[in-house]
C-alpha cells in the first residue's frame, strides 16, 4: 500500500534537520530487519523521539508506527498526520484495544515502536520498563528491537521550552542487536534484559556524545549522576507525589 502521508512527512523532517543543522550520528541501522514484524523499543526524554527512532530505521527502508497516547490523534493538526501514518492510538483505559492493533501490525510485517517507561524521563535517566513490547513480541513471534537516544532532550523535552533554531545540536542514535522474546521465557525476565541493554546503548550515546555544557547554566540536559542539573528519578516521584 502506498503511503501517500508517511513518506512525505518523513521528507519534511529531513529538510528540518538540515535547516536546524542537527548533527545527527546514528550507528547500529543495520540490527533492523529488513522485512517483517518486530518490535522496536526506545528510551524517553523528548517530544520528538519518535522521529529520530523512525530515522534510525530509514536505512533499512522500514517505517516504523509508534503506539502513542490517543490525545495526539484527536488534536487537529497532528491527528490527521497520525492516522495517515499509520500509528497507533493508545488510550489507557481502553488498552487492550491498542494491544490487539499492534499484534495485528507485528503478525502483518509491521515494525511497532513503543516507548516502555510510557512517558517523557525527565531526570535524562531509565524509568522502570511495562512489560507489554516483550509481551507483544512473544505473541506475535516477532524479536525486540532496543534503541538508545541522547540529545533529543536539548531539542524539546518536559518542562523546558522548544529549542528549533539553528543550533547544530548533536543527537547520538544506537540500535542495538535484535533480542528474541521467547515464548518460553518469562516476560518479566526479558523486559529486564532489554531494559539492561538500552541502558548499555544511552551510556554508549552519552560516551559518544561531542558536547559537554559550556557552563553552570547549560547543565539542565545532564542527568544528576553525570554532575549536571536535571532532577534525580527520587526528586521527579516525590515531585510527581505531590
Amino acid at each position: 500500500m502506498a503511503e501517500i502521508v508517511y513518506r512525505p512527512v518523513v521528507g519534511l523532517a529531513q529538510t528540518l534537520f538540515k535547516v536546524w543543522d542537527l548533527k545527527i550520528d546514528c550507528k547500529g541501522s543495520e540490527n533492523i530487519p529488513r522485512s517483517g514484524g518486530a518490535v522496536l523499543v526506545s528510551n524517553h526524554i523528548s517530544y520528538l523521539d519518535f522521529i529520530f527512532d523512525g530515522l534510525a530505521a530509514l536505512p533499512q527502508k522500514r517505517l516504523v508506527r509508534f503506539m502513542a497516547k490517543e490525545s495526539v490523534f484527536r488534536h487537529k493538526i497532528s491527528g490527521p498526520l497520525m492516522r495517515g501514518m499509520k500509528h497507533i492510538p493508545v488510550d489507557r483505559n481502553q488498552g487492550e484495544t491498542a494491544y490487539a492493533h499492534a499484534l495485528e501490525s507485528l503478525r502483518s510485517g509491521e515494525i511497532v515502536g513503543v516507548f516502555p517507561e510510557a512517558t517523557i524521563s525527565q531526570s535524562f535517566t531509565l524509568k522502570s520498563f511495562k512489560s507489554g513490547a516483550a509481551r507483544m513480541a512473544q505473541e506475535a513471534g516477532v524479536p525486540l528491537i532496543p534503541v538508545a537516544l541522547w540529545g533529543t532532550q536539548r531539542l524539546w523535552t518536559k518542562g523546558h521550552p522548544r529549542n528549533f533554531k539553528r543550533s547544530h545540536t548533536p543527537v547520538t542514535i544506537r540500535v542495538g542487536e535484535a533480542i528474541e522474546a521467547s515464548r518460553d521465557k518469562y516476560a518479566g525476565a526479558i523486559t529486564r534484559q532489554l531494559r539492561e541493554r538500552v541502558q548499555e546503548l544511552l551510556e554508549a550515546a552519552q560516551r559518544a556524545y561531542p558536547v559537554r555544557p559550556k557552563d553552570a547554566n547549560d547543565t539542565w540536559w545532564m542527568p544528576a549522576h553525570l554532575g549536571g542539573t536535571a532532577p534525580t528519578p527520587e526528586q521527579v516521584r516525590a515531585a510527581e507525589a505531590r
